[in-house]
């Protein structure tokens, strides 16, 4: 008996024990992998509790092959979390990791490290965002159980991307209250970690993470909102994001894949200027031809009143900024000196136009916009933008005008997807304009008719919850929106969408 009971000790200790949810007793908030490279990553956890920590990395499952142990330390200025960059790994090789603590033995988790840059290898990804997961009164979550989480883990990816507003901090979920502290913030991310699903995404495989406003406040710039709020955001979101960080620009980074990919993480919150909301007096669509504004007249009457020449002339203010100076040399010249095939720009808002409420979006700092698709378009090929943020599947050209005028494209192309679980496009808009139809009124008449009717979206799906698949190889890349069971999401006609197929130039 003594002997059975030594052996059932030893065995709880050298293995992880776990819940029927697969959470390991004691490390409750999962692992996850973050800025993955060629040669490295920066692995996650929660500790159950402040002090020793030891990580260990494995070439194999069991951790019986190529084990590495890292001594890191919880505290509780970080909220208990840990996080350590392991360098020196062998590119394209798979990698198994866990923590321990005190007898306590965390989930294992998994990442790809990526190929080198010479290697001529397909790359799969999924990206989406928008995921809330305060709870209603009853302790359920406010919309579901990030159930679009669970199909991108499930696509077997080399890597993914949550992309912006990991948490809401200003949750519209009856009863919730904004968080503006850190300590609030760091509540925040627990409730999405309690959720099976973010954790079997994050421990899956890579994951890279970029915030958008709702890490800080809706529609977040630090010049209307402070610098004490944007310190707080910036705190709670690095302890619980594996990511990398620098004052002069921000999160913006670039990871390349491979021969075929390379990816841009664009910062578009630590440095854009004010929005020009306040001098539009939120005017719902002030960019649109004077002959648009007037069709829309009978949902939203204000439109039938031109736009003040104060509020056109901020948007186009070439003073105002997105990026900040920094950020957009770093940016422009890296990916003019890429020679990835394909170049993806993970974008925090759209750049797409599409006229409605254009302060938040790149639409809202039009000169910048300009500067930026001009300087792309002429001295980069195979350029695409990724995207969330505006809770609906839109996929389009990128143009610099498409009403009002003579059509002009830049040639490339965006997706925007999501949400994972918050209010959907359709939901808002049916609000703001108090009418169950309004969305769908929008979507079938300006959004999918070509120009010079409409904006010409060959996907307009406005109300599901949704992600993007993408696939990338020497000759193509492929983007397919996706619904929480992984089916094609299907747009304001009833059909499905099809994928966007780039060809390589």
């Amino acid at each position: 008996m003594r002997r059975a009971a030594a052996l059932a000790a030893l065995l709880a200790f050298v293995l992880p024990s776990a819940r029927a949810d697969g959470t390991a007793l004691g490390f409750r908030f999962g692992v996850a992998a973050g800025e993955v490279r060629t040669d490295s990553a920066i692995l996650w956890t929660r500790a159950p509790r402040p002090g020793p920590v030891q990580l260990q990395v494995s070439l194999s499952r069991s951790f019986s092959n190529g084990v590495r142990s890292l001594a890191l330390r919880a505290l509780p200025a970080n909220d208990l979390t840990v996080q350590a960059q392991v360098s020196r790994l062998l590119g394209g090789r798979r990698f198994w990791y866990r923590f321990r603590e005190a007898g306590a033995v965390s989930p294992v988790g998994a990442f790809e490290t990526a190929p080198p840059s010479t290697a001529d290898v397909r790359a799969r990804f999924a990206f989406s965002g928008d995921a809330d997961a305060t709870p209603k009164a009853n302790g359920q979550p406010g919309f579901n159980h990030f159930e679009v989480y669970a199909r991108m883990a499930a696509e077997g990816n080399d890597f993914n991307v949550n992309l912006g507003d990991t948490i809401y901090s200003d949750s519209d979920v009856s009863g919730s209250r904004t968080a503006r502290t850190v300590a609030a913030k760091w509540e925040k991310y627990r409730l999405g970690l309690a959720l099976f699903n973010l954790r079997r995404l994050r421990a899956a495989t890579g994951l890279y993470s970029q915030w958008d406003d709702h890490e800080f406040v809706n529609d977040f710039t630090r010049p209307e909102d402070g610098e004490a709020l944007y310190a707080a955001g910036m705190k709670a979101f690095r302890d619980y994001s594996p990511v990398t960080y620098s004052p002069s620009v921000g999160l913006y980074r670039s990871v390349r894949w491979g021969k075929n990919l390379e990816l841009f993480f664009l910062d578009e919150r630590s440095f854009r200027s004010a929005e020009a909301a306040r001098a539009c007096a939120g005017d719902l669509a002030p960019t649109a031809p004077q002959s648009v504004r007037n069709a829309f007249a009978t949902l939203a009457p204000q439109l039938s009143a031109p736009p003040s020449p104060t509020c056109l002339a901020t948007i186009a203010d070439p003073a105002r900024t997105m990026l900040g100076a920094a950020q957009y040399a770093a940016f422009t010249q890296a990916i003019q000196a890429s020679t990835a095939t394909f170049k993806v720009v993970v974008n925090e808002v759209p750049i797409q136009q599409y006229y409605a409420l254009p302060y938040d979006r790149w639409e809202g700092y039009e000169a910048e916009r300009d500067r930026l698709l001009h300087l792309l378009q002429a001295s980069v090929k195979n350029v695409v933008f990724l995207t969330t943020d505006a809770h609906a599947d839109l996929v389009n050209e990128v143009r610099y005008q498409t009403l009002g005028g003579q059509v002009e494209g830049s040639g490339m192309w965006e997706v925007v997807t999501g949400p994972v679980a918050t209010t959907t496009f359709a939901q808002e808009v049916d609000a703001l304009l108090h009418s169950k139809s309004a969305a769908a009124l929008i979507g079938s008449a300006f959004f999918k008719p070509p120009p010079p009717s409409g904006l010409g979206m060959s996907c307009a799906a406005l109300d599901v919850p949704s992600y993007a698949e993408v696939t990338v190889t020497a000759r193509t890349l492929t983007v397919a929106p996706k619904d929480a069971r992984g089916n094609a999401v299907r747009d304001q006609t009833g059909a499905p969408c099809a994928p966007l197929v780039l060809q390589a130039r």
